[in-house]
């Protein structure tokens, strides 16, 4: 018998258009529609991946979650002592509190930390604010936060510039799980590193999901990396997600032909077969001005008149496979294999 899961977040409809102003009265005369309605959740203890091209609003939508934007419309529920709560309807001193569950790492391990405080005072620094530690019990704390990201506890004195860009994301992943927390959003956090480091801080954040009873957010662009990592992808583009499924499920059958293009361009180990890859004509249309319909439509090589026409219904095509294409039953689309 299947053990019943329990939703630790669950957006609904989550918008974020931010205003486009012009003139001395800085006058509104539209709105760049970042993320234009998307819906999802994930369990405890999951990794969902949030993949698509620059642009398409998944950072926007990982900080809408957080409430670093104040969203537009929506709700965002997070379970709190067994119930869920709307996050953008809770009073700046509940949600204050409420921070301490949900944390971030950012994509650039550069200009995310302080160059002018140590790498004690960087970690330590959620811990003192919300008054957990001091004195000893605060360096203890800093030591073996160092130690569970696979850095020495000599290091803690050092500043920024003495490490390497995989250690100082180590810093970052470190400064995260200071609170403890159930929920961290990460953005990118291995696109700015080296394809051997970024392994390494992959490893390691599967370690930690184990050791502290994580729930991830991973946001990228990448697919070959999130493969590695996710239960479940959803694939955004301009503002909506397209198709959302386990991880195998989307990487052997793909029913949106974005995840198609997406998927091929995965590069593979095997030298001897041949990449089909897909190449998407034109640009991504501007969120300012998305195309009628279906958005992705302009691009799309099995576009019909009903695409630019009608928005494509949010639909279940097969157990936990959503996806929101016109075509979905008459196309073949071309997966990998997974693993």
């Amino acid at each position: 018998m299947e053990t019943q899961r329990t939703k630790l977040l669950e957006v609904k409809d989550l918008k974020m258009h931010f205003p486009i102003q012009q003139g001395f009265l800085r006058k509104v005369v539209g709105y760049v529609r970042a993320v234009d309605g998307i819906s999802f959740f994930i369990y405890e203890g999951e990794t969902l991946g949030l993949v698509g091209e620059s642009g398409c609003g998944k950072t926007t939508a990982g900080r809408c979650i957080l409430r670093a934007y104040v969203p537009t419309a929506g709700e965002v529920l997070f379970r709190k002592n067994g119930e869920m709560v709307d996050l953008l309807k809770l009073p700046p001193k509940e949600m204050k509190a409420l921070r301490r569950e949900m944390q971030i790492i950012f994509q650039d391990p550069f200009s995310s930390l302080n160059p002018r405080m140590t790498v004690m005072d960087i970690i330590s620094e959620p811990l003192v604010v919300n008054g957990i530690a001091k004195g000893d019990d605060l360096k203890l704390q800093v030591r073996n936060l160092l130690e569970a990201v696979g850095l020495r506890a000599q290091h803690m004195n050092r500043y920024p510039y003495a490490f390497s860009g995989g250690q100082r994301q180590r810093i970052g992943i470190a400064r995260a799980l200071a609170l403890r927390p159930k929920l961290i959003v990460c953005d990118e956090p291995v696109s700015a590193l080296d394809v051997s480091i970024q392994a390494q801080t992959i490893n390691l954040l599967e370690d930690l999901q184990k050791d502290f009873g994580l729930t991830y957010l991973f946001i990228a662009h990448d697919l070959s990396v999130v493969e590695h990592i996710s239960d479940r992808v959803a694939v955004m583009y301009l503002g909506n997600i397209v198709e959302l499924a386990a991880s195998n499920e989307l990487y052997e059958n793909p029913r949106h032909p974005y995840t198609e293009a997406l998927l091929s361009a995965v590069p593979t180990t095997d030298p001897d077969q041949k990449s089909n890859r897909i190449v998407l004509e034109g640009d991504v249309p501007s969120p300012a001005d998305p195309p009628p319909g279906c958005k992705f439509h302009p691009r799309c090589r099995f576009a019909k008149d009903i695409c630019s026409q009608e928005v494509p219904a949010w639909s279940e095509t097969s157990p936990d496979h959503w996806v929101a294409c016109h075509l979905t039953d008459e196309l073949k689309l071309s997966g990998i294999a997974y693993g």
